[in-house]
């Protein structure tokens, strides 16, 4: 494995690089970091070039004072910048929960540059002025506690909500090791992240989505009632998209089922790489389907 700080826009990325093959992007979720990406990179690395990083104000990446460095934009501009500065034009992504998102985000910015996306559980920002204010509120709110009570009383409460740890599926050992990679963020870089890529504060991207012909697919555990939902709306509005369910998982499919996860990212990049080599105009994409990984 190869560790780069990579200067983009002002902002150092921390980026971890495993393997060869076709590039690979990997962005954790919230209160994430490379590291929660590891073993999807580990057992995709003998195939592809696995590229995690950490993002703004996460992991070993930078915590910078302006608030701007946090904005869905700049995070795009961000990663844009990465892939010039490593020479790679495309790549595949997957993203997690918020990861997603910036994905997604980038995908909507850079059509040309998502050879294909697969995304756990992803939204594409709050549509509803109404609930989208009430999420801006609700992140600041959370903005204020981690800045009040610092970050381990933040990962303490961030983890006793079920959806997001689930000690039979991942094991005390699981546990603890996210709790610590956690644990190893600032209270300024989480706090900054809410208010600039939160749900409600980044723009919504639905009415821009049909930019994105390329192959995605919308992965959700079995247990995730809300992004399963939230998944069969954006299969709808992507011109080549597919939902996938991951059995025995909730929110977090790749680390609470890593071995089905995997099994099915594998087969999808494989069939990612298989559609961008046949003649689009004949082939018929199966988009707007639904499976589950057995």
């Amino acid at each position: 494995m190869q560790s780069h700080l990579i200067d983009a826009w002002g902002v150092r990325l921390h980026v971890e690089e495993m393997g060869s093959g076709p590039p690979v992007v990997l962005l954790h979720g919230f209160t994430g970091s490379t590291r929660a990406m590891a073993r999807v990179a580990e057992g995709l690395s003998d195939t592809y070039r696995t590229l995690s990083i950490d993002l703004v104000g996460h992991g070993r990446s930078d915590v910078p004072d302006d608030a701007e460095a946090y904005s869905m934009t700049a995070c795009i501009a961000q990663l844009a910048q990465v892939l010039d500065e490593l020479d790679l034009r495309v790549a595949h992504w997957i993203g997690y929960s918020m990861g997603g998102r910036v994905a997604l985000s980038f995908g909507v910015a850079h059509p040309e540059r998502m050879r294909s996306a697969l995304l756990i559980g992803t939204s594409a920002g709050v549509r509803d002025l109404d609930q989208r204010a009430a999420r801006i509120q609700d992140d600041e709110a959370l903005a204020e506690r981690i800045e009040r009570d610092g970050v381990e009383a933040f990962v303490n409460f961030w983890t006793s909500q079920a959806f997001l740890v689930n000690e039979r599926r991942i094991g005390a050992r699981g546990v603890a090791e996210a709790r610590e990679m956690r644990l190893a963020n600032s209270s300024q870089g989480l706090a900054a992240s809410l208010r600039g890529m939160g749900a409600g504060a980044q723009p919504p991207i639905h009415h821009a989505m049909e930019r994105i012909c390329n192959p995605v697919c919308l992965v959700v555990g079995e247990d995730d009632l809300r992004f399963s939902a939230i998944a069969a709306e954006l299969s709808q509005e992507l011109p080549n998209a597919r939902v996938e369910f991951i059995p025995d998982a909730g929110h977090a499919a790749h680390t609470d089922n890593p071995t089905a996860f995997l099994k099915f990212a594998r087969r999808f990049l494989a069939d990612a790489e298989a559609w961008h080599k046949t003649p689009h105009c004949a082939v018929k994409t199966a988009s707007n389907t639904q499976t589950r990984t057995k």
